[in-house]
């Protein structure tokens, strides 16, 4: 509500739309639409269920049939979102991405950027992923969205084969949040978390300019209490490069 210029898909795991979501939804004043798309009995079963990828196919597939110009932004019901993430994805030209704090070892998952443009990724889960990013890491212009691109029911891997579908290159990228240094979103859930430890040593990280991103980052999510870096014991950390990485 504190966002101008929004329309929200929002997708219903149900067999039928929520009657109390539509009727949260009809207070706020915004305009949505409100979809049913629920996960296929198949994958309810598995032991590892790809979470909120019917949801997303159905909001995609709404997106392309009704419009033609806007930005999508996949925001799950487990983020927390500062204000200034929307104002800066609105002048998304191709996809931008962006840092989400919370995550994994690390604490955080981010691009790494120097001079302007996205040389690499630091996820603590890379498994071979070419994009080994977050779904509140990024958003895309409709007029970039290929037409059938969708993602698959494997978990961790929808954002990967997404970006992939689109045919994403690394000068598509366009960094958002001050070339990566700062979080403006945040996978929160319903839990505790523990605060990361990345064995890194700073000051000496800092010396070589392909880590400048990097170095401000993590110093911003010290400065959150999100986590810490240390040059004892700690999380080794990797910079992720077309499915290969390299530590630190």
């Amino acid at each position: 509500m504190h966002v101008p210029g929004i329309h929200w898909v929002v997708a219903d795991d149900n067999h039928i739309c929520s009657k109390v979501v539509e009727s949260i939804l009809r207070r706020t004043g915004l305009p949505f639409t409100h979809i049913m798309s629920p996960m296929p009995d198949y994958f309810r079963k598995v032991t590892s269920p790809p979470r909120g990828v019917a949801n997303r196919r159905a909001a995609l597939k709404w997106i392309g049939k009704n419009s033609n110009n806007g930005i999508i932004y996949f925001g799950d019901d487990d983020n927390t979102f500062d204000l200034r993430l929307f104002n800066e994805i609105r002048d998304t030209k191709k996809i931008s991405m962006f840092p989400v704090g919370l995550i994994g070892e690390y604490g955080i998952s981010s691009p790494v950027v120097h001079n302007g443009k996205v040389i690499g990724f630091f996820d603590s889960w890379p498994a071979k992923r070419i994009w080994p990013v977050d779904m509140a890491g990024f958003a895309i212009n409709i007029n970039f969205l290929k037409a059938n691109a969708s993602m698959p029911f494997k978990a961790g891997y929808e954002e990967d084969q997404f970006l992939r579908n689109n045919h994403v290159i690394m000068d598509d990228i366009e960094p958002k949040a001050k070339n990566c240094t700062e979080v403006y979103v945040w996978h929160t859930q319903a839990r505790k978390h523990s605060v990361s430890n990345v064995l890194i040593d700073l000051s000496i990280a800092e010396k070589n300019p392909l880590y400048t991103s990097l170095v401000a980052l993590l110093r911003e999510v010290k400065r959150l209490g999100m986590g810490i870096t240390t040059t004892r014991k700690g999380t080794i950390p990797y910079i992720t490069k077309e499915g290969k990485s390299a530590t630190l």
